[in-house]
């Protein structure tokens, strides 16, 4: 019983690059993942995504859910949802199951909304930035 409390704490765990940090290079994870800093590279995790309002990806991203603030130049895969904020600057294509926008936010490219189906996310889906 207690492995399972560890492994389940573990994919919980909630992974946060703070502004002032630049990263080149993919990003994976398994857990939920807080960006307010500078990443030139994909970014896939089975969790939530945020783009703070400093964060700034250039690169694919693929999760479950996200929620943007900030920029991002590249295309976005979410299986769930996809929350676009009033602050965010999205340039690039974007597949989703549901879409939230707030009035203000800046998006440039094409959406595809899935029929209700859940998409499988597997890190062969990143292709080099």
């Amino acid at each position: 019983m207690a492995k399972f409390n560890e492994i389940d704490a573990q994919s919980n765990s909630i992974n946060q690059v703070s502004a002032g940090t630049t990263i080149k290079g993919d990003v994976n994870s398994d857990g939920d993942l807080r960006f307010d800093g500078i990443l030139t590279g994909n970014l896939v995790t089975k969790g939530k995504v945020v783009i703070g309002a400093t964060g700034s990806v250039t690169g694919e991203i693929i999760c479950a859910n996200a929620v943007i603030e900030g920029t991002v130049e590249g295309k976005i895969t979410a299986s769930e949802m996809l929350s676009l904020k009033a602050t965010a600057v999205i340039k690039g294509d974007i597949s989703i199951n549901k879409l939230a926008i707030e009035p203000g936010c800046k998006f440039s490219g094409n959406c595809k909304m899935n029929d209700g189906k859940t998409v499988q996310i597997e890190e062969s889906e990143t292709k080099p930035a």
